[in-house]
């Protein structure tokens, strides 16, 4: 749902989901901007494109959830196995 007027582009974010995933993925962001190399480049970038320091945040959420994702549910179907 677009909540902005004018030429600026916002959407409504959902604020729904699991608190304390959201929690831990905001923390590894946190500590990623200040001690990443890799990932200060990207907010040096981003930040000269433009964007707010939350949106880069939302960004890096997304990146690191396609990141660990794949992690979870390889480690989830290694317990269902052993059990």
């Amino acid at each position: 749902m677009q909540a902005s007027p004018g030429k600026t582009i916002r959407h409504r974010l959902n604020r729904g989901g699991d608190r304390s995933a959201n929690n831990a993925l905001w923390t590894i962001a946190m500590v990623r901007m200040r001690s990443e190399p890799r990932t200060q480049t990207y907010v040096t970038r981003r930040t000269a494109q433009g964007m707010s320091n939350k949106e880069i945040q939302r960004c890096l959420k997304r990146y690191i959830i396609r990141e660990l994702y794949p992690l979870i549910l390889a480690d989830l179907s290694d317990a269902a196995t052993i059990t």
